[in-house]
């Protein structure tokens, strides 16, 4: 019988991205936010003045208290330049997009599929922890939540990713 793996391993080259850093009240309050102004930074609002392309995944790194029942407040949403910005990244306008330089990421990941609340996020990283079973290979407080499609798709693409430790 062919059943889809549990989850994967992955390796990501390092690269630049445009991120935003929020802390609203509720976590989709924050993703949304913050997607809405790189949208607005991929759509024409950069030193270049054109459209840079879409990419995804749109990854959201979040972080969980030190009591691991919530998030923290402060969620990072990152969009990947496409190759072309590679070398010299359009400048955002909005003075809260940064292009930050991430350094190569191996990452366990695991697909899931609909809304990402706090809620589903906090449910998927305790069933992968489930299926991981004890291991200090991963980091245990900093999680990513990566995007594959729009969030207005009712039964999107999601996949959370454990930081494998360097």
């Amino acid at each position: 019988q062919c059943e889809e793996a549990a989850y994967e391993e992955r390796w990501y080259p390092a690269g630049k991205w445009a991120c935003v850093t929020k802390g609203e009240p509720m976590y989709e309050q924050s993703i949304s936010m913050s997607f809405m102004k790189l949208m607005r930074y991929i759509c024409e609002e950069n030193s270049v003045g054109c459209y840079l392309g879409m990419t995804v995944p749109v990854l959201n790194e979040i972080h969980l208290t030190k009591e691991g029942t919530e998030l923290e407040r402060e969620v990072v949403t990152a969009y990947y330049l496409p190759g072309e910005f590679q070398q010299n990244p359009p400048v955002p306008t909005d003075p809260e997009i940064h292009i930050t330089e991430r350094a190569p990421l191996r990452v366990i990941t695991r697909v899931f599929y609909g809304m990402t609340t706090e809620e589903t996020i906090l449910r998927e990283i305790s069933l992968f922890w489930e299926l991981l079973g004890s291991t200090d290979m991963v980091l245990q407080e900093t999680y990513i939540v990566a995007a594959y499609e729009n969030p207005s798709i009712p039964q999107r693409r999601n996949e959370i990713w454990f930081i494998c430790r360097a």
